[in-house]
């Protein structure tokens, strides 16, 4: 293997390494809106549970409302923790890598 092939092969490597690190910040970044799922989730219940405890007989209108609430939350959760396993593991960035360098 001459300086040139080896030349290259270090860089391919250390470009694949810069690729992996990114992946594993833009990770933590996309698994971020699950915690803040964890934190709207609790601060609605609790205002639900406040507005039941105010007016009892508007509990089952509370309830259908949280409830849909709670379910339109979750999905950036699930989308967030998606995206991060996405870029852990599968990574779509690395195989753009590839097919550029060839």
């Amino acid at each position: 293997m001459d300086y040139y092939t080896h030349a290259i092969a270090i860089q391919e490597i250390q470009v694949a390494g810069w690729i992996l690190s990114i992946s594993a910040i833009a990770a933590v970044f996309a698994i971020m809106p699950a915690i803040a799922t964890g934190i709207t989730q609790g601060l609605a219940t609790a205002r639900a549970a406040e507005a039941v405890g105010r007016q009892p007989e508007a509990g089952k209108e509370v309830l259908s409302t949280l409830i849909v609430g709670l379910a339109l939350t979750e999905t950036s959760g699930i989308y967030g923790l998606l995206v991060s396993l996405l870029l852990l593991f599968v990574n779509p960035l690395f195989g753009m890598f590839t097919t550029f360098v060839g």
